[in-house]
């Protein structure tokens, strides 16, 4: 029987732990609704917050504007630091190609538009009256 205290002793884990775990989700009931809501598919399909895991199991989880592909090495149920987290799975190299080419994407469509720096200032303000003024006339 393996030690007590090893995190890596579980067979099979919840799902929800096992996210948790791993660090993707900050808490349980994050990963149950992240789950419940469909951004969480198990072997390609939708699955429940309770749906036991082993590892092999393949991951595809949608967090903000990144979607990753993961597949589970080692299961735990208890939450450790972030470089234990990092034991618990692999990106597969197709996911981290398509997220750093999204991420590209992302960042040229934000140089294409222009920084809004909120509310124009008085000196602003007077250029666009001008402005508007001077298309009236014309």
């Amino acid at each position: 029987m393996p030690p007590a205290n090893n995190n890596f002793a579980a067979e099979k884990v919840r799902l929800d732990k096992w996210l948790w775990a791993a660090r993707f989700f900050k808490t349980r009931s994050l990963a149950k609704q992240a789950i419940e809501g469909g951004k969480v598919h198990c072997n390609g399909a939708r699955s429940k917050s309770s749906r036991e895991i082993e590892t092999g199991t393949l991951l595809e989880i949608r967090r903000g504007w990144d979607e990753l592909t993961v597949i589970v090495k080692a299961l735990s149920d208890k939450r450790g630091s972030a470089s234990q987290a990092a034991l618990l799975y692999e990106e597969t190299p197709e996911s981290m190609e398509k997220r750093k080419l999204e991420a590209e994407k992302r960042k040229s469509m934000r140089a294409a538009n222009p920084f809004n720096e909120g509310r124009p200032t008085k000196k602003d303000r007077r250029q666009i009256h001008r402005f508007k003024r001077k298309s009236i006339e014309e």
